[in-house]
């Protein structure tokens, strides 16, 4: 999972940090990135290697990717320079450089604080029949029998794979769809704690390889896939799909909750939840469910509505705060964009913004009960931090908070570290190894 999370990070992100560029390193007199209302916040900027000619770099700090509070150009080209700003109530600021080159559009550097981190609120409070709808979609989906399909999966080509046992998985859905994933657990008979993982956005197969490095431990591990599609095809069969019919899928039937496309992928992991908690196999206490960005939203719809998950651990979770555009004053819209400009052409806007209420990760957040382990990128363009730690605040129960000041959504670390610096993992590992020897999770809070 690790491996993926990161492989994503070096694609993606070369695309904000442009080759032609220099390497700017950014750094925060908070070191947590941490701050009191009316508290000033300063950012360090410097380069590594070359820093001739960087006289005038423009900048523009702004309120949760929204308003903009300051901007200028920066100095660069003689040693480090600073910017600072402040803001009086709760929420997250950002500092974007740019390249001199005013065609390059995209920003080199970010720098991000976050203020009164424990009062950011949501925009706006779920339906008044959130739990109704949901109750009445998941009694649609117990009426549908599971119908559990394994096909046995070869693994003598997978490294470390000795003692571990792997299967595609079939499951039916509602309305006539199915749940595909890949199980890996023990070869050896005995009851084993268990974990649903779920993936970030994208059109892809599943990786095998990662599903076993998890199991290999002593656990029952599903990975199941946000679509009703085959896990083992060739690449080019899921970039077809992409490109057409499920191009922009997170936007389809967005008009009306019985259509949306999360409709399906929210009860197909529930299924999945639902299909490990009735094996034989499972210990009967411990079932995680994990996910990174799109995973997170779906761990969050999975924990608030499944109530046999005991833990739930979610890095950078996107589709909290649908409604950031309404915030006072208004955030940045955040992956699945429902709510930007562009995203309402050809759309009915007053149905799209009744539709994002009832699948906002912060309404699933409020109801979960299950110990919580959230990471959250202060850099984040995807999944906005405000967003983020407003699901977190909406948690009522055991939960732990991992700020990272200076990674972007992709756990990718742009401060004067390791880029490949990701706090978040060691404390995912550290919790899953708690849970697995029945020992009290490290370091939890409670509200």
């Amino acid at each position: 999972m690790k491996s993926r999370v990161l492989l994503i990070a070096s694609i993606l992100f070369s695309s904000f940090l442009q080759a032609a560029d220099p390497e700017i390193t950014v750094s925060q007199d908070h070191s947590d990135g941490v701050y009191a209302r009316n508290e000033k916040v300063t950012w360090t900027f410097d380069v590594k290697g070359d820093r001739s000619g960087l006289t005038a770099l423009p900048y523009k700090v702004k309120k949760d990717a929204a308003g903009i509070v300051l901007s200028g150009t920066i100095d660069l080209s003689s040693g480090p320079a600073v910017i600072s700003a402040s803001r009086e109530e709760p929420g997250a600021l950002l500092t974007e450089i740019y390249a001199m080159d005013s065609s390059k559009l995209l920003p080199i550097a970010m720098g991000g604080a976050v203020i009164a981190p424990d009062e950011i609120q949501p925009a706006k409070s779920a339906p008044d029949d959130f739990d109704i709808f949901w109750k009445a979609k998941l009694k649609e989906l117990d009426a549908v029998a599971a119908n559990p399909i394994l096909e046995a999966v070869a693994v003598d080509n997978i490294k470390n794979a000795e003692g571990v046992e792997c299967f595609k998985v079939t499951l039916d859905n509602i309305r006539s769809t199915h749940v595909r994933g890949i199980l890996a657990k023990p070869a050896k008979a005995g009851k084993y704690p268990a974990m649903l993982m779920v993936n970030s956005a994208g059109v892809f197969g599943l990786d095998k390889a990662s599903v076993i490095a998890q199991a290999k431990p002593g656990w029952i591990v599903l990975n199941v896939s946000a679509h009703d599609l085959p896990v083992d095809e060739a690449e080019g069969f899921y970039k077809n799909l992409k490109e057409t019919s499920l191009k922009n899928y997170y936007a389809i039937g967005n008009e009306d909750r019985e259509t949306s496309y999360f409709l399906g992928m929210f009860l197909g992991c529930v299924r999945g939840a639902e299909y490990l908690a009735s094996r034989a196999d499972w210990d009967g206490k411990t079932l995680i469910v994990t996910g990174t960005s799109q995973g997170g939203l779906q761990s969050l719809a999975v924990a608030g509505l499944f109530p046999k998950i005991s833990v739930a651990m979610v890095m950078v979770p996107a589709g909290c705060d649908n409604y950031a555009p309404l915030a006072n004053p208004p955030r940045g819209v955040a992956w699945p964009y429902w709510m930007a400009k562009y995203a309402q052409q050809g759309k009915d806007f007053a149905k799209v913004q009744e539709t994002a209420g009832y699948f906002d990760g912060i309404n699933f957040a409020s109801r979960i009960h299950c110990p919580a382990l959230v990471a959250v990128a202060l850099l984040d363009i995807a999944a906005r931090p405000a967003g983020v730690i407003a699901a977190y605040n909406s948690m009522n129960t055991a939960k732990k908070l991992i700020i990272m000041p200076t990674s972007d959504h992709y756990g990718q670390n742009h401060g004067n570290g390791p880029r490949n610096l990701c706090p978040y993992f060691p404390e995912f590992f550290a919790w899953k190894e708690a849970l697995q020897k029945e020992k009290a999770l490290p370091i939890i809070i409670k509200k």
